[in-house]
């Protein structure tokens, strides 16, 4: 009679217990390793709805003076007037209109923008490097995209933008 109540007795094997445990354990790992890469590409696809707003907001600043590109844009050698990109009408009244924000993602500090690079056939071909620090933009004059690197175009009212991406790669983006 003892030995028909142990085999009547229901329950979980350890073998089962062990199973489980290690098949939870396996979610967890696929979870742990998938959420920064996730999280990267969430900061990248911030990036580059930055920059299509950049591209337009510099496309509208265009269009209501006369094809002008914005002096600010045009490169700040004096330390005053790197002091004073913060208040640069064009990204307060662009791009920081209304309260809006035009911050790096990863580090929540405001982009740098390196004004113009003028762009000829030369300088358009190693224009891009990984080694430009995260955040910073570089605005390219006489120039369109190819893909990730500016390409030399006439017209000194086209520009070109680049910044690096924290997964991999460099956007691009033109007017």
């Amino acid at each position: 009679m003892a030995k028909e109540n142990i085999k009547a007795k229901k329950g979980f094997t350890i073998i089962e217990v062990v199973l489980v445990l290690a098949i939870a354990g396996l979610i967890f790992l696929m979870v742990f390793v998938a959420l920064p890469a996730l999280q990267r590409s969430q900061r990248d696809t911030q990036r580059r709805d930055d920059m299509a707003r950049f591209v337009a907001q510099l496309a509208q600043y265009q269009a209501n003076n006369n094809g002008k590109v914005p002096s600010e844009l045009t490169g700040a050698d004096s330390d005053a007037q790197k002091a004073a990109k913060y208040n640069d009408p064009f990204i307060a009244q662009y791009l920081k209109a209304a309260g809006d924000t035009f911050a790096d993602p990863s580090t929540g500090e405001d982009y740098s923008v390196v004004g113009f690079v003028s762009c000829t056939n030369a300088a358009c071909a190693n224009a891009t490097s990984s080694e430009t620090p995260m955040g910073q933009i570089t605005v390219y004059s006489n120039a369109t995209c190819d893909g990730e690197n500016p390409k030399y175009i006439q017209g000194n009212r086209k520009i070109a933008i680049t910044l690096n991406l924290e997964g991999a790669g460099i956007y691009c983006g033109h007017n």
